[in-house]
């Protein structure tokens, strides 16, 4: 089981260690959204610190309904104690997890101020 905390902004936050193939690793604080279906974004200043390679781009449906196209890279993540690939879409947002990587898992939400969250596995 994996746990995090609801922020004053009311959001539910995980951390999630990322690197790259390399093993260079950095803990992320991500806002869980449940309306991205990707595994994580992140700002450029972290795939640039962390050396991520490009691996491509998709273009993606925002919640306001507009298109646009996010560059991905491949990353290493910690994820419930394993090290497995993933795909980062690089966005000038604070750092985002999403539905890829909770798939597989139960996602609990205390949600006031400082609740706790929860995510274990199916």
């Amino acid at each position: 089981m994996m746990q995090g905390v609801v922020n004053l902004r009311r959001e539910a936050m995980l951390t999630v260690v990322v690197g790259n193939s390399n093993r260079q690793l950095q803990a992320i604080d991500a806002v869980i959204d449940t309306g991205f279906n990707g595994f994580l974004s992140l700002p450029s200043t972290i795939i640039t610190t962390l050396d991520l390679p490009w691996s491509g781009a998709d273009f993606v449906t925002l919640g306001d309904g507009s298109e646009t196209s996010f560059d991905l890279y491949t990353a290493v993540a910690i994820w419930d104690g394993h090290y497995f690939e993933i795909d980062i879409a690089e966005s000038e947002t604070e750092p985002l997890l999403g539905m890829a990587l909770l798939y597989g898992y139960r996602l609990q939400v205390d949600n006031i101020e400082g609740g706790i969250v929860k995510v274990e596995k199916l």
